[in-house]
């Protein structure tokens, strides 16, 4: 069997299994604050349809590149190309796993490009990418040799155990965001949260949301069964149903909690961070019960002709220095060694940020935190149909 018989093999069996959490995607994305449901002609439009493997096309020296929103500076994009010499087309149009997952689908499938040489998924969306489906290529070795950088904690996750076809972009938290001019007092636990004053919103991220409310509730989601997650479910579904929730978010709660249109959300570490910069009354709580913690991986679509090239991509950020500028913007946690002491150089408010747990996690911080287990393919469409059902998309 070639490869490209074994990803379209893999790609009907996902087709069976993914089809109500595809529906899923659908749904959530129309819900709150005007989501528009992407039509599968414009979904199929996203890349080539010459069925060539062109990546960004060409011998040229440049990379196209997708990532979350509020994840780069300008000034790493503008220090990239100055470095390297590449030029780099850099498009925020990640919002949702799924979301992303079912755009790049149409093309991906059939041996297609889809106009890029990198990309920014979540553990087990990479898990999916990497084992699952099969649709991405292997990280130069020879164009990534700042790789030695990568944190020890994080070089051997049983979706790539030796870091072959991923390297992580950063690593985050998902907690509580509120707005304590909303709320009128602080928010520390998820009771707080749910008895709020104002709109509230949860995560489109069903692991990010479930996790939560299965720590609430006592259970331990580094090995999450169904049985235990039926509690969470069930509250959900109700506060969705009685308006005491007004929806799910992707990334885009971002500018809904910096506007004022959001009193609370269950939310991003790094995002809250950047708002509250401009916003002092935007606060971040891990809550009581424990938050999540995860990985956000590069990784290149097998139909780019540029491994190499978006390889450079990853290695550039693995430089200890470039990775502390990063850092001072995005705020996330650095995958990379030697960070800090980088920060410390860049003096003023980056040097600050070696104090904060969300940026430079303690040991007494990081036991407040469980990941979210891996899900076999029957669990994870058991969760995915439940959770669909519950957001009213199923």
């Amino acid at each position: 069997m070639t490869d490209q018989d074994a990803r379209r093999r893999a790609e009907a069996v996902r087709m069976a299994h993914d089809a109500l959490s595809r529906r899923g995607f659908l749904g959530r994305s129309a819900a709150l604050f005007g989501g528009a449901v992407v039509a599968p002609a414009v979904l199929a439009a996203c890349g080539s349809s010459s069925g060539s493997k062109g990546g960004s096309g060409g011998n040229d020296k440049s990379v196209a590149i997708s990532n979350w929103t509020s994840y780069i500076s300008n000034q790493s994009k503008k220090d990239f190309t100055k470095d390297t010499g590449i030029k780099l087309t850099y498009t925020e149009d990640i919002n949702d796993n799924n979301e992303y997952f079912a755009k790049i689908r149409p093309n991906l499938s059939r041996d297609r490009s889809i106009g890029r040489d990198g990309f920014v998924l979540t553990d087990w969306m990479a898990n999916r990418m990497i084992n699952q489906v099969k649709w991405v290529s292997k990280l130069d070795a020879a164009q990534f040799p700042n790789k030695k950088n990568l944190r020890a904690a994080l070089q051997h996750p049983g979706f790539d155990p030796d870091r072959l076809y991923s390297a992580p972009w950063a690593t985050g938290v998902a907690g509580i965001a509120y707005n304590i001019a909303s709320t009128g007092k602080e928010v520390k636990t998820i009771e707080d949260f749910f008895a709020a004053n104002g709109t509230k919103t949860v995560l489109s991220e069903m692991r990010d949301t479930i996790g939560l409310m299965m720590l609430a509730d006592g259970k331990d989601i580094t090995k999450p069964t169904f049985a235990d997650a039926e509690p969470a479910f069930n509250r959900l579904e109700k506060a969705l149903s009685d308006g005491t929730l007004a929806g799910t978010n992707g990334n885009e709660y971002v500018n809904d909690l910096g506007a004022g249109n959001l009193a609370a959300a269950f939310a991003w570490s790094g995002d809250v961070a950047q708002i509250s910069k401009d916003n002092p009354d935007i606060r971040f709580a891990v809550p009581e019960s424990g938050g999540t913690l995860w990985s956000d991986n590069f990784l290149i679509p097998y139909t780019s002709d540029k491994p190499d090239l978006g390889t450079d991509f990853i290695n550039f950020f693995y430089d200890p220095k470039n990775a502390a500028v990063l850092t001072a913007e995005i705020q996330y946690i650095s995958p990379v060694d030697g960070v800090d002491a980088e920060l410390t150089k860049l003096g003023g408010d980056a040097a600050k940020l070696v104090d904060n747990p969300l940026v430079v996690p303690t040991d007494e911080f990081l036991a407040q935190l469980s990941i979210f287990g891996v899900l076999d393919e029957t669990a994870e469409e058991k969760f995915d149909k439940r959770f669909a059902e519950v957001t009213g998309a199923g």
